[in-house]
């Protein structure tokens, strides 16, 4: 997604914690891409004089022991700018499509502990609006993604922080 933004004029930096993904991301824009630690507080050392006032967050905080940590993370990265947005996409886990789930014998394939790496949170649009405002940010839109309504596969979050 990133290479697109930049391909299409925007001026976007990626981080991420793959190496190889972040080598491949950098054959095609070079410089603009660097390994994340999230367990550090900061950015990258090649980002450090940067500001940014818009964070995308995708398929992230669903793999993170301590998301509150994270959006900690993304405030102070947005509130050295004066403020911004946080668009955030994960999978959507709300009521009904668990029941459904549930119903349709899934649920155990779904929420699999056999995949390493793999999601160790679900989130609900409640619960995702409730770890942004505990940090100060307002929910400003919500998209469900995919399939039908609250069935949905995934869903975007728009927060702003000022």
């Amino acid at each position: 997604m990133a290479n697109h933004l930049i391909k299409n004029g925007y001026n976007v930096y990626g981080t991420d914690a793959s190496e190889s993904g972040i080598s491949n991301a950098n054959k095609i824009n070079p410089g603009r891409f660097f390994i994340q630690d999230l367990s550090s507080d900061g950015l990258p050392s090649g980002l450090n004089q940067q500001k940014f006032s818009k964070i995308i967050s995708t398929e992230v905080i669903e793999h993170l022991y301590d998301p509150r940590k994270y959006i900690s993370f993304c405030k102070n990265v947005l509130l050295k700018a004066g403020g911004g947005e946080l668009i955030i996409s994960t999978p959507y886990h709300g009521y009904l499509k668990n029941l459904v789930m549930a119903l349709t014998g899934t649920l155990d394939k779904h929420f699999t502990v056999l995949w390493d790496g793999g999601h160790i949170k679900f989130w609900s649009k409640r619960t995702l609006t409730k770890i942004l405002e505990e940090q100060g940010f307002q929910v400003i839109d919500f998209k469900g993604v995919g399939r039908i309504p609250y069935i949905w596969k995934s869903m975007l979050i728009k927060a702003i922080i000022k």
